[in-house]
């Protein structure tokens, strides 16, 4: 995808792709946003750790293009500091949107201040070893969603959605056209309208409540 559909996903944000995607490839694990009002849209760039070591972290520096999503994880996730600021510090150099970190994080003031969005299931202390080989670029789960490099990866305040690569054009253009059907209803929602009637949920309810209940 070009850096500027990127960044319109980013706009649109996860909870509207993420139900104009079909409701697929939801990150479904308690996220906490470190930068608050932070967004970010990019491709993953995978690593999968040793068991609360983050060697392949230090690993996966080099290769970091600008604009991936760095997305960390354990074989089991665990309260263990994956990154630092010296590590995000080197993540925001080499040009990343944002890192995913099925772990812990730690120095959460100095990252506020560097200011590379960055999401993680854990805030910790304490720290990782250095001493055991896992493998870089290859599909990893977090939240039982299965990620693979190169899908896309979308970020915001409500969490994170995963698309796959090959339906990242399809699921822009469902979420452009569902962004515009919202924003029509707003208007009507402003004007006085009321959800229940517009969706026609009013007559759905009676309907129901006749079958169940019978017209008497």
């Amino acid at each position: 995808m070009t850096n500027e559909e990127l960044a319109r996903l980013s706009e649109l944000g996860a909870a509207t792709v993420y139900e104009a995607s079909g409701r697929e490839g939801l990150i479904d694990a308690p996220l906490i946003q470190i930068i608050p009002g932070s967004r970010a849209a990019g491709p993953a760039r995978t690593v999968l750790c040793g068991q609360d070591d983050n060697l392949m972290v230090h690993a996966i520096i080099e290769q970091i293009q600008p604009g991936d999503v760095l997305v960390l994880t354990m074989p089991e996730p665990t309260p263990v500091a994956l990154v630092g600021e010296l590590l995000a510090t080197q993540a925001k150099v080499r040009g990343a949107s944002a890192i995913l970190i099925d772990a812990a994080i730690r120095d959460i003031e100095e990252l506020v201040k560097l200011g590379l969005p960055i999401w993680a299931r854990y805030i910790r202390v304490k720290g990782a070893s250095k001493t055991k080989i896992g493998e870089l670029n290859i599909p990893v789960t977090i939240g039982g969603t299965r990620i693979s490099p190169n899908d896309i990866i979308v970020l915001d305040a409500d969490g994170g959605v995963c698309i796959k690569r090959e339906l990242a054009a399809q699921v822009l253009k469902a979420s452009q056209d569902r962004f515009e059907r919202e924003a029509r209803l707003r208007e009507k929602l402003v004007a006085g309208g009321m959800s229940y009637d517009l969706h026609g949920l009013r007559e759905h309810v009676e309907r129901i409540t006749k079958k169940q209940y019978g017209s008497g």
